[in-house]
């Protein structure tokens, strides 16, 4: 799929590494359908870099990736824009410590929620029209740690193993018209309020001996979607080398 003139919705684009997958997107010629939660203001920002750099479309659609009704929503008003969607990039995510003996059943439920049940039904609404159209891919960004669990992050490493799962079950119901494709980063952006003595033990574990880039994330992304035609349910690790390790 090209993505000159290609319309691709992305999930929590508004700064970080989906704001990077935006604009590497639209460098590459595609109209950017950008979803976000709470932060408008990057939203905006962000819109008006884009339409100015790179002379694309973009539209914003917000909503609450923790509730059912708004997902729903989300897909129904993305596939009602005037050009449908040829492209989803799920890449919305909740990240945060939950150590073993403290975890809330609330927290449970929201790392789910956003990491794995909002990519499935997204997955579920866009990809069976797409398929009935003919054509369409989708990317979900898990997490190398999806494979290799975190001890302090336990209910996170294990939404983000039920994306990859979810991703390669899509794969094979999407099939052929569809192509579904998981995305496996290593540490590309420091969480808030990490110690150096962390960073710098986490750089040692890493055979490459440094962090990546969101810009790798995103290259991974395009890679998916230009050049990925035949490839589905693959998982592309992004990581330094974490997982070899």
């Amino acid at each position: 799929m090209k993505l000159k003139g290609s319309v691709v919705l992305i999930t929590g684009a508004a700064k970080r590494v989906g704001s990077v997958i935006a604009s590497t997107l639209a460098s590459a010629g595609a109209d950017i359908v950008l979803h976000y939660n709470r932060s408008a203001a990057d939203a905006l920002k962000l819109r008006a870099q884009i339409e100015k750099k790179y002379r694309r479309k973009v539209h914003l659609i917000q909503g609450d990736l923790s509730r059912l009704s708004e997902v729903k929503r989300i897909a129904k008003q993305a596939w009602s824009l005037p050009k449908p969607i040829d492209a989803l990039v799920n890449n919305a995510s909740t990240f945060y410590p939950t150590p073993l003996g403290g975890v809330k059943e609330s927290e449970w439920e929201d790392l789910f929620a956003v990491n794995a049940k909002a990519p499935f039904f997204l997955s579920e609404a866009l990809g069976l029209k797409m398929k009935r159209r003919g054509r369409g891919k989708i990317v979900n960004i898990a997490d190398w740690a999806g494979l290799r669990p975190y001890t302090r992050y336990l209910p996170y490493c294990a939404s983000k193993a039920a994306l990859i799962a979810l991703s390669q079950g899509l794969a094979k119901s999407l099939a052929p018209e569809v192509q579904v494709n998981t995305v496996l980063p290593g540490p590309v952006l420091w969480p808030k309020d990490l110690s150096a003595k962390i960073k710098n033990k986490v750089i040692r574990e890493t055979p490459l001996k440094r962090i990546g880039t969101p810009e790798d994330v995103a290259e991974a992304v395009r890679f998916f979607i230009e050049h990925g035609d035949f490839m589905t349910g693959s998982l592309l690790h992004v990581d330094g080398g974490r997982s070899i390790e």
